[in-house]
């Protein structure tokens, strides 16, 4: 199923999958819901209030996971913290040192170059894949060392790239030849082993994984996603800067017109929102939520061990029709 490059984890995987890293969705419950079902398991270090927290997070993760190994004899699938290395991360340095002392087995870096962060993670012992959304981000995350490249494509949620997948992934594999991750557009276990016939190793699953009684996403967030389609992710630099695909019935309910948002950065949420329109006053993330295109494959809430076990199950039907 998997490659030679993670053969280190041959076993442990039911999918060779990663439960995306996703901004006050991923938590303690989704984690070890993930792994135990042979899902690398993913969070934000951000998502804890605290470096304390994000201790007591790995903790309790972690002595879940081993009770679990305990009482099946089987060994779960790796749990991967995702570390924003970029400057304007006050508690990088913290948080780092944090993740140092529980040694993960993969730490996935964002917004920025993971060059400073590399020697120590690689010193305790992780795998670091790199979050990427051009093909010179790609260059220079693997100049610097980087054990994977997660690629951002178009129709990812959340913060994302612009490169279609298949055009992306072939460049990458032209010059790179360690962990290839694709992120965006994976809905399902057939888009999933298509992934591995392009090239990659592993694929993100985001989108559905908000839609798990596991994730602490709001549950009005989740309906919006089983209610809706592609259709309904618009694409903005509106509110990060960056190019962001958002849920347009959420922008709609905070009393702004997805047809006519500001400029590049320009929504300060709390000002610039009609604040009749809802009781509060909405922040971003946490009332205007992201999605990306595998929305139209998320037709209900439902558990996380359900959704791995329909998936490789997809996986397997998906398997069969590439036999000769």
């Amino acid at each position: 199923m998997t490659s030679d490059r993670l053969q280190h984890f041959h076993g442990r995987l039911a999918l060779p999958l990663i439960a995306a890293p996703m901004f006050l969705v991923s938590g303690v419950e989704l984690m070890v819901a993930a792994c135990r079902n042979g899902v690398i398991g993913s969070f934000p270090t951000a998502n804890c209030r605290s470096t304390e927290q994000l201790d007591e997070w790995l903790t309790d993760i972690e002595a879940r996971l081993r009770w679990h190994e305990d009482q099946t004899g089987r060994k779960a699938a790796p749990l991967c913290p995702n570390l924003i290395v970029h400057r304007s991360n006050a508690r990088l340095e913290q948080d780092l040192a944090v993740l140092l002392h529980h040694r993960p087995e993969i730490v996935i870096t964002s917004v920025g170059s993971p060059t400073t962060v590399l020697k120590p993670l690689h010193d305790v012992g992780a795998l670091v894949l790199a979050d990427v959304a051009s093909i010179r981000h790609a260059e220079r995350a693997a100049e610097a060392g980087a054990d994977g490249l997660v690629l951002l494509t178009a129709g990812a949620g959340g913060q994302t790239g612009w490169l279609n997948p298949f055009a992306f992934v072939r460049a990458v594999r032209a010059f790179y030849d360690g962990i290839v991750v694709l992120a965006g557009g994976i809905s399902d276990g057939h888009a999933l082993r298509a992934a591995e016939v392009l090239g990659c190793d592993l694929g993100y699953m985001g989108t559905k994984f908000i839609a798990t009684r596991e994730s602490m996403a709001d549950e009005r967030h989740k309906q919006m996603l089983v209610d809706g389609s592609a259709d309904d992710i618009l694409l903005t630099t509106a509110f990060t800067g960056l190019q962001t695909s958002m849920l347009k019935p959420s922008i709609l309910a905070a009393g702004l017109d997805p047809d006519d948002l500001p400029a590049r950065g320009a929504i300060d949420v709390g000002k610039d929102i009609d604040v009749n329109a809802r009781e509060s006053r909405p922040e971003r993330w946490r009332d205007i939520w992201s999605g990306g295109h595998s929305i139209s494959g998320v037709t209900e809430v439902m558990e996380a061990n359900d959704l791995v076990a329909r998936t490789v199950a997809e996986y397997r039907e998906a398997g069969g029709r590439l036999s000769p």
